[in-house]
């Protein structure tokens, strides 16, 4: 029975791995796994270059999510202006109620300046399309062709970014 029990050389052999094989698929498996570190390492980036890129979305959406009131309170602020400037200059410095209505505007336009809305300067400069638009041309004499020589409404830029073009008069 001894005899039976006993495994044959050839036997033995067949079972045991090659080496040579086991070095193959340690290759394959190394590969595989620098494969799949190289594609997780190009999603991760992916991600958060995604990431970033939505922030600076939300950030973008947030900066400007409230040009729609701006642009319906911008009007109200236009009346301040052209009222402030049909007073007489005795009233101005007399009545306090005219005062107070002068603070109203003084602290309304510091509410805009605070939000980042800032006016488009255009008197007594020369034309820009980017920031303004002809409402006339005018001749005038002594004033160089395409200077602004009269504001019609006042237009203002958010962030950089025009908000609402100057209406302006030029010279010809």
């Amino acid at each position: 029975m001894e005899e039976k029990e006993q495994k044959k050389p050839d036997e033995t052999k067949e079972k045991k791995p090659n080496l040579e094989e086991l070095k193959k698929k340690l290759e394959e498996c190394q590969k595989l796994k620098d494969d799949y570190l190289a594609g997780w390492q190009r999603e991760r980036a992916d991600f958060l270059n995604y990431k970033r890129e939505e922030l600076e979305r939300i950030g973008e959406l947030i900066k400007y999510g409230d040009l729609g009131l701006i642009l319906r309170i911008l009007p109200i602020f236009d009346n301040f202006e052209l009222a402030e400037k049909k007073l007489p200059e005795n009233l101005k410095r007399n009545d306090e109620n005219i005062k107070g209505i002068l603070r109203i505007k003084t602290q309304f336009q510091d509410f805009l300046k605070s939000i980042g809305v800032e006016e488009i300067e255009s008197l007594g400069k020369k034309f820009d399309p980017n920031f303004q638009e002809i409402v006339e041309e005018v001749e005038k004499s002594g004033v160089d062709s395409g200077i602004v020589i009269e504001e019609i409404q006042k237009g203002y830029k958010i962030h950089g970014k025009v908000l609402r073009p100057a209406k302006v008069k030029i010279a010809k």
